[in-house]
């Protein structure tokens, strides 16, 4: 396997983050996989890409550069809401997928993106990179190690006060809506640390002041799930005075995060002890060397696509609560194994 290639295609190389860029050169990065191609609508992007690798194809049609037969795996950097057709359409014609996070905009979208790799017998992820995120890492630990006793209450917070800008993201049509963004990965990380089913989520959904553009602006999920754990998800463009990232309460301590570090408060051998825990570096690049691993000598897959799935199933029960006043349900948790957990 050691002369194994993995040929990648970039469908995307706009400037906002320069998304595309990260991709092509984390590809490239690692033995045995390559950027080959790269595909925009606008040409100015594709003078962009051809600059920065020079070696790539460049494309403004997504369907002719599909037709080659030496592409293996396609990466999606689009808005979300062109994600799942895209995405779709490459396991259609044979290669395997990554997306940006979100995965899609809906549940159904995101089921069908499943089935079509599963008929395509391809692999679709979903580069939900901050997984390898140090604060995330650090309070995997903190809990494993038995530090807080059982986990019974999250609360999670992003965001501050200001304007969310004019652009797609933005815009709920285009980006599916506030909880799309930062949320995707806060919902992601809380999946991590609870290895339980969710049974019912509550949602609020607020639009007040920024009225301009179309995305809410403060969005809110209280999970509750079967193990009895509660968690409080909230991200605002409203809050003038905000919390930390994390705050996590069990039975015999509690975490929560600023200034690069967890403080702890917990017993030890009856005594109470106070302890300041430094994050972890941040391994961003560990999602492509996992995927590489993947792909060339058959490891694990780093992010399942029915795990991205939930993620999209809980903003839209999140959603649909907000409209009818009740708890939720969440679709397909009836298929995860809560013995095991998720990442």
């Amino acid at each position: 396997m050691a002369d194994a290639q993995v040929r990648a295609a970039i469908i995307g190389y706009g400037g906002a983050f320069n998304m595309g860029r990260h991709h092509a050169g984390a590809i490239n990065a690692q033995p045995g996989m390559r950027t080959v191609a790269v595909c925009d609508l606008d040409p100015q992007r594709q003078a962009a890409a051809k600059a920065d690798f020079p070696e790539v194809d460049t494309y403004g049609d997504y369907h002719e550069m599909l037709r080659r037969q030496d592409i293996d795996l396609c990466v999606v950097v689009l808005p979300h809401y062109l994600h799942a057709a895209v995405a779709i359409d490459c396991s259609n014609a044979g290669k395997h997928v990554i997306v940006e996070k979100p995965m899609c905009v809906t549940e159904a979208e995101a089921t069908a993106m499943i089935e079509a790799g599963r008929r395509a017998g391809r692999m679709v992820t979903v580069f939900h990179n901050r997984r390898h995120d140090g604060d995330y890492n650090t309070l995997r630990q903190i809990v494993a190690q038995g530090l807080l006793g059982d986990v019974y209450h999250i609360e999670m917070f992003g965001g501050g006060y200001g304007h969310p800008g004019h652009w797609w993201r933005s815009d709920k049509r285009i980006s599916g809506g506030a909880f799309y963004d930062w949320g995707a990965h806060y919902l992601d990380w809380l999946l991590g640390i609870v290895p339980s089913r969710v049974r019912e989520v509550r949602g609020f959904f607020r639009k007040l002041r920024w009225m301009d553009v179309t995305n809410e602006d403060d969005v809110h999920a209280l999970l509750v799930f079967e193990n009895g754990v509660t968690a409080d998800v909230q991200m605002s463009s409203l809050a003038r005075i905000g919390k930390p990232r994390w705050r996590v309460l069990g039975t015999v301590g509690a975490a929560q995060d600023g200034n690069g570090q967890f403080e702890v408060r917990t017993e030890v051998g009856g005594l109470a002890a106070t302890a300041s825990i430094k994050f972890q570096e941040s391994r961003w690049e560990n999602y492509y060397r996992e995927l590489a691993d993947h792909l060339l000598r058959g490891g694990p897959l780093d992010v399942r696509p029915e795990q991205a799935r939930r993620v999209i199933a809980i903003i839209e029960a999140a959603e649909r609560s907000s409209a009818s006043g009740r708890a939720e349900p969440v679709p397909h948790e009836d298929e995860i194994d809560p013995a095991q957990r998720l990442h």
